[in-house]
């Protein structure tokens, strides 16, 4: 192990923080992610969100990609900072689903110092299941619904991103 790689227990501290979220990736922040302040910037920290997004739907089977039909699009996504983070590190970004609309998948979203051992962001996102050859939002297939759900965060962690 370097010294750029997360201590074993550092890294089970900050898995506890993310126990019932139901996707967890795991990224390493890159020197190159700081700012001029000399901390990740801001907009790092939206990526890191679309990767755990990302992530979520490929575990539904959604492509991401060259759909051919139907896929995802994003509407709106928020963030709270809540703490900086600087080079070395490692982050954990959970996602999960808060809510279903129609045509709608309400997410949150979290990012876990691993180093600090604290929650540095939280987030929401909106995505919409979008037919791209009519180009309009669609409603969710009832199969993608079923498995969202199995994919919603528990009421206790679900209440924090209450709006």
């Amino acid at each position: 192990m370097n010294d750029l790689e997360p201590k074993p227990e550092q890294l089970h501290q900050a898995r506890q923080l993310l126990a019932p979220w139901p996707v967890i990736i795991q990224l390493p922040v890159q020197w190159g992610e700081q700012d001029a302040l000399g901390h990740v910037n801001n907009v790092v920290f939206f990526r890191w969100f679309e990767s755990a997004r990302v992530a979520l739907l490929q575990r539904l089977g959604v492509r991401t990609h060259n759909q051919e039909r139907l896929g995802t699009i994003l509407a709106a996504t928020q963030c709270d900072y809540r703490l900086p983070i600087t080079y070395p590190d490692t982050v954990l970004v959970a996602a999960g689903v808060l809510r279903l609309g129609r045509t709608s998948i309400s997410m949150a979203q979290q990012v876990v110092s691993v180093g600090a051992g604290r929650v540095a962001a939280s987030g929401t996102a909106t995505v919409v299941v979008f037919d791209y050859v009519e180009q309009r939002p669609t409603p969710i297939p009832e199969p993608m619904r079923q498995q969202l759900e199995q994919l919603t965060l528990p009421p206790e962690v679900s209440v924090q991103f209450a709006s």
